[in-house]
């Protein structure tokens, strides 16, 4: 007798199929990985050390404005990394 977790995963199977990946695909989902990752940090890294400035000339309106830059900037760029990705990942089922 099938588990619920075996049966739900039947199911999704039939209604959205998984796509194996070859080692090329594999290897070109990771490189977007790798350089958004690069661009991510990139960016902690200039805004870090402007938020640091910023607190040590006590510019708290200003610290504040830049970490949520951070936040928009890391989330921005973490979402268009999901995007390349998928739309990669399209392309390979076609």
């Amino acid at each position: 007798m099938k588990s619920a977790y075996e049966l739900a995963m039947e199911r999704l199977e039939k209604n959205a199929p998984s796509v194996a990946l070859t080692d090329e695909q594999k290897a070109q989902i990771a490189e977007i990985d790798s350089s958004f990752r690069a661009r991510i940090a990139e960016k902690e890294l200039f805004l870090k050390d402007e938020i640091r400035k910023a607190r040590g000339g006590a510019a708290a309106n200003e610290v504040e404005a830049l970490e949520k830059q951070l936040t928009i900037e890391v989330r921005r760029l973490q979402e268009d990394c999901e995007e390349k990705k998928e739309k990669l990942r399209r392309s390979f089922a076609t």
